[in-house]
């Protein structure tokens, strides 16, 4: 089980490098969203991997802008990023002293709004997440079928709490969708076009551990051992109850044993990610429900 707010050596190492970049404070992935921004190309990140032990996760992004595209490698989600935008900008030689986002047309919120009359979502959700500081949106391949001439991909978009699916005939494309029906999305959940819907504040864990609701005393005392209990329906109480939001994603790549994976993802602060196996979908889901149901057992009666 792992949580994105927990720094490792890996991180560490990272920070270390960033600081040694011509541009002191920015990262690799804000250093290239800005060069994406003038160029016309922002950078869209994929999750394209998540493996190994819950308590040891490994992750893989690629990140595209143009015709470049990179991957990186990383023990959290936002490790992995940064790998793989340090790994463009090498490739494309970007000097960070010289990126100039001033020249970047936008609409009066600062959103990217068109290009050439063509809605530009990921754009859009790019800019929004940069401009209200909320995570980054994420786009991550579900699903790859069909022959080799006839490809057909399905990508899910994450943002914040929020989440969408779209099909398509090359990853590009079913990204685009994704982005487009999360878009659509925002503005309904505003009830108009410009996008005014803000995600709820983020659960801390000293709230679930000052808890004395029913949900979470009742997850205290349990032995979270019973045979055949539904831990995602009890995740779901507990979730409901305490504010914050659950999300399964399905791991295209089974185990070396067979078995279907998942990721849940908690949206508390710091986000938590925990990591679930079954021989099926539903069971990987129950098994990722329970760990992640172990680790807030513990984290919310530590003291």
């Amino acid at each position: 089980m792992s949580t994105e707010g927990y720094q490792s050596p890996a991180d560490t190492s990272l920070n270390i490098h960033e600081e040694q970049r011509a541009s002191p404070g920015k990262t690799p992935i804000q250093i290239l969203h800005e060069y994406g921004t003038k160029s016309g190309h922002l950078p869209v990140y994929v999750m394209e991997k998540a493996e190994g032990e819950a308590h040891q996760p490994s992750f893989v992004f690629s990140v595209t802008i143009g015709d470049v595209s990179c991957t990186g490698q990383g023990p959290s989600k936002k490790a992995a990023k940064h790998q793989a935008a340090e790994a463009a900008l090498n490739s494309l030689n970007i000097d960070a002293g010289i990126v100039n986002v001033s020249g970047r047309s936008a609409d009066s919120n600062g959103v990217v709004a068109e290009t050439n009359n063509h809605p530009n979502s990921v754009g859009i959700l790019q800019e929004l997440a940069l401009q209200r500081g909320w995570r980054l949106p994420e786009y991550s391949i579900l699903m790859e079928a069909g022959p080799p001439h006839k490809r057909e991909f399905t990508v899910t978009c994450r943002m914040e709490s929020l989440s969408e699916k779209a099909v398509g005939n090359s990853k590009k494309a079913a990204k685009k969708a994704a982005a487009e029906k999360m878009v659509a999305k925002l503005q309904s959940l505003s009830g108009c076009s410009e996008i005014t819907w803000t995600p709820k504040p983020s659960v801390r864990f000293e709230n679930l551990r000052n808890s004395a609701a029913e949900k979470m005393s009742s997850l205290r005392r349990s032995p979270l051992s019973i045979p055949n209990t539904d831990y995602i329906q009890m995740m779901l109480d507990l979730s409901k109850e305490q504010g914050f939001e659950v999300t399964y994603f399905d791991i295209d790549e089974l185990t070396v044993n067979g078995q279907y994976q998942c990721l849940a993802e908690l949206s508390t602060s710091p986000v938590t990610v925990c990591h679930g196996t079954g021989i099926s979908c539903s069971n990987a889901h129950n098994d990722a429900a329970h760990s992640a149901l172990q680790y807030i057992k513990i984290m919310a009666s530590s003291k």
